[in-house]
C-alpha cells in the first residue's frame, strides 16, 4: 500500500517537533541567565534524524531495546532528543554557566531552521493538494 506522507515529510515533522523542543530547553537557559549555580542545557537531534531518516526504508526489521538502531518504517518518528548539561560554557562568578549571547543566537537560528522547515512542509502538502486537486485535470 503506497502512503500518502513520503519521507520527506515524515523527516520535516520530525524535525519540527525536535525545533520545538529545543526552542523550549533555549528558552529555559534565557530564563534561568540569572539563577545561580543554574547549569545551561544543549540539545542535539541533528545526528539521531539524520541516521534514522537513513534506515527508515531498511525493511521491516524490529527494534526490541530502546539503545538499538532505529530501523524500518516508523523510524523517524522513533527519534528522541538528547540533552544533557552543556559543557562547552565556563562558569560564571555565581555558578551559573549561561552564556545568554550564546543562547541568543542558538535561539535565533532555531527560529530560522524551524520556519524553513515549516515553509518546506507547507510547499509539500501545497503539492499533493494540487495533485489531487486539479492535477488530473
Amino acid at each position: 500500500m503506497s502512503q500518502i506522507f513520503d519521507k520527506t515529510i515524515k523527516a520535516l515533522n520530525a524535525s519540527i517537533q525536535m525545533r520545538q523542543l529545543k526552542q523550549n530547553v533555549l528558552n529555559a537557559n534565557i530564563a534561568n541567565a540569572e539563577t545561580p549555580n543554574y547549569r545551561a542545557q544543549k540539545m542535539d537531534f541533528e545526528a539521531a534524524l539524520a541516521s534514522a531518516i537513513d534506515r527508515e526504508d531498511m525493511g521491516q526489521m524490529h527494534v526490541e531495546h530502546n539503545d538499538h538502531y532505529l530501523m524500518g518504517q516508523g523510524a523517524i518518528s522513533r527519534v528522541e532528543a538528547d540533552i544533557y548539561d552543556n559543557p562547552e560554557i565556563a562558569y560564571n562568578n555565581d555558578g551559573n554557566t549561561v552564556d545568554l549571547e550564546k543562547e541568543m543566537a542558538s535561539l535565533n537560528e532555531n527560529s530560522i531552521l524551524y520556519e524553513a522547515a515549516t515553509r518546506l512542509i507547507n510547499k509539500k502538502l501545497a503539492a499533493l493538494k494540487y495533485a489531487a486537486s486539479e492535477g488530473g485535470r
